[in-house]
């Protein structure tokens, strides 16, 4: 047992090893034996608080969520002002997050995106709000930024039924891209060009008549 851990904190101290696991090497690195064996605790001990490898999986996966709902609020913190003067350069702000979050924390990131068979999240289809849990706050923030620029006259009112999926389909893809595609060779300013100019993109979508 590892010097000053506490019995009653283990779950926790399961999924923060477990988070680490999936900074290393992505969802594939997170297992609960592993987990248990950074905490310092037998693998009977951790299995009282996971029933298996996919529960854990889970809480790491939101663990992920949330941290990218982090870096998109820290995005549009950048951008201060009025929301009817500043909400395309919020949500062109939060596009951006998006996507250096995914070059500079890729495990968590895909981790944050991977399936879990069975999971309370599993039936999820992404096209509409999932709930006020904490896995959900980065798409609530995205339908916030988009309300705002509903709200402000920005976007069309006949875009808006479907404008999260769009949004994030776009530069997830983009994402994508620039962690594991070609974009991934780009010398650092050529790939931050491109990349600003599919958020710019994404969001002149958004706002065409």
């Amino acid at each position: 047992m590892k010097s000053g851990y506490h019995h009653g904190d283990l779950r926790n101290a399961l999924i923060a090893a477990a988070v680490e696991l999936a900074v290393e090497g992505g969802p594939e690195r997170v297992v609960l034996r592993e987990a248990a064996r950074r905490v310092g605790v037998s693998p009977t001990a951790a299995y009282r608080h996971f029933d298996g490898q996919a529960e854990l999986l889970h809480a790491v996966q939101v663990a992920g969520q949330v941290a990218l709902a982090d870096a998109l609020e820290a995005g549009a913190a950048q951008v201060p002002g009025d929301p009817e003067e500043v909400a395309e350069e919020r949500f062109m702000a939060m596009g951006r997050a998006y996507i250096h979050f995914a070059m500079e924390r890729p495990g968590l990131y895909r981790s944050a995106f991977c399936r879990v068979p069975g999971s309370p999240d599993d039936a999820w289809t992404g096209t509409r709000p999932g709930g006020s849990e904490p896995q959900y706050r980065a798409f609530n923030l995205l339908s916030s930024a988009l309300d705002e620029l509903l709200a402000t006259g920005r976007m069309p009112a006949h875009r808006r039924p479907t404008a999260e999926a769009s949004a994030w389909a776009m530069v997830h893809g983009m994402a994508d891209l620039v962690l594991d595609g070609p974009f991934s060779l780009l010398p650092e300013g050529e790939r931050e060009a491109v990349i600003d100019g599919a958020v710019r993109t994404v969001l002149a979508g958004l706002l065409a008549p």
